[in-house]
């Protein structure tokens, strides 16, 4: 009979609950890979998902008979073509839209608050999505607006991670958000967070506006939450706690 492990692997500790444990193993180990890796040796694969070496064998004989990892002449492992495909099939058929929407419409729902989302677009920032908040006194910016880029939460944001200078930007960096009241309008407050994508680069700013006199300190770990969950869509990984 196979032994047990004396604790959970990584790969079993991130299991669907309900789902197949092989399939959930299958596709750990598919997520071993990260930015920056060609191949992967077994030693690797075994230290970063927690699995026995054994197991990992017959995962990967699956794997490579479906294309999905293919073992090279030295023994390592890299990405197979059914990767490439698949990606291909999804980027085809994206729409950034369709991924940022509902996340600022949770966001709205959730504050009663504007959400929006910025990128950078010269010397400006362009609101590429907005939804508004349900109550009659708001910030009434629109998508297709061109803001300031060196004002404003959703500002400060884009220049932070495009590597502004300075205590402000910096602290934006290390906290992962910036909250503005009156940085671009005096009567306006905003608290955003930045977005990343699967390279790790920055793809916007997920920002939440309100009149000064509503902002709320509570709204911090909403907008991360957001940002973290809008980033994980496009496939990224987010840095900072929420």
């Amino acid at each position: 009979m196979p032994r047990k492990a004396a604790q959970l692997s990584e790969a079993d500790k991130h299991g669907a609950e309900g789902g197949a444990i092989a399939v959930d193993r299958a596709l750990f180990v598919l997520c071993a890979f990260r930015q920056g890796d060609t191949t992967l040796g077994l030693v690797e694969l075994a230290q970063r998902s927690g699995l026995y070496k054994s197991t990992l064998l017959r995962l990967l004989a699956s794997l490579e008979h479906a294309r999905l990892v293919q073992r090279q002449a030295d023994g390592r492992y890299g990405l197979g073509p059914e990767v490439a495909r698949l990606h291909a099939v999804y980027s085809a058929s994206f729409s950034l839209e369709l991924v940022v929407m509902p996340v600022l419409r949770q966001l709205v729902q959730a504050t009663r608050e504007s959400a929006a989302f910025h990128i950078d677009q010269g010397e400006h920032r362009l609101c590429l999505y907005r939804v508004d908040s349900p109550q009659p006194v708001r910030d009434h910016a629109k998508a297709g607006d061109l803001l300031p880029r060196n004002r404003g939460a959703g500002g400060r944001v884009l220049r932070a991670f495009g590597g502004a200078r300075g205590e402000l930007y910096q602290k934006i960096r290390d906290e992962g958000v910036a909250e503005m009241v009156g940085d671009r309008v005096p009567d306006i407050a905003g608290v955003s967070s930045p977005v990343f994508g699967p390279d790790g680069a920055l793809k916007g700013a997920l920002t939440l506006t309100c009149p000064t006199p509503r902002f709320d300190a509570a709204f911090r770990p909403h907008v991360l939450n957001a940002a973290r969950d809008l980033t994980v869509a496009l496939g990224g990984t987010f840095p900072y706690s929420t």
